[in-house]
């Protein structure tokens, strides 16, 4: 059987809008998920934490635990509201399962009180998690004179 041929390659000018319109496009949603700081959402931290820019804080190489501590004092463990006696518990859990030490990553506010965050690593040294540390934002890029 003989199939028609009524393909014709295409011979005329390309139209540059369109391909134009992609390419801002790719390069809003650059922008977006590239800038430290800005406003997508975080997952694992609730929208009303407002965590400090710094710059170097050192990291671990140990398996990590994250708890989520707010201005107001509330505690957020798995993305879910959370009172101390149940943290305790469910961090002692975490702390058993692993074989080696856990790390605790505190995502606190930065108005956030500092008897919270000793009361939140106190609750996690009678838990078993000796380590913690505080995460933060890195500093945006800024050009640098010379």
């Amino acid at each position: 059987m003989k199939f028609p041929r009524n393909a014709r390659p295409f011979r005329g000018q390309l139209d540059a809008a369109p391909f134009a319109c992609v390419l801002f496009l790719l390069v809003i949603f650059v922008l977006l998920f590239t800038m430290p700081g800005s406003l997508l959402y975080t997952p694992g931290i609730p929208a009303r934490i407002q965590q400090p820019t710094v710059e170097d804080l050192p990291g671990t190489d140990h398996p990590v635990v994250t708890v989520a501590l707010d201005s107001g004092g509330r505690l957020y463990f798995e993305n879910q509201l959370i009172g101390e006696k149940e943290l305790k518990d469910r961090l002692a859990v975490a702390a058993k399962k692993t074989a080696e030490p856990l790390t605790l990553v505190i995502q606190a506010d930065k108005s956030t009180a500092y008897e919270s965050l000793l009361r939140l690593t106190m609750l996690a040294r009678e838990a078993g998690i000796n380590d913690a540390l505080f995460a933060a934002l890195p500093r945006a890029l800024t050009s640098q004179s010379p």
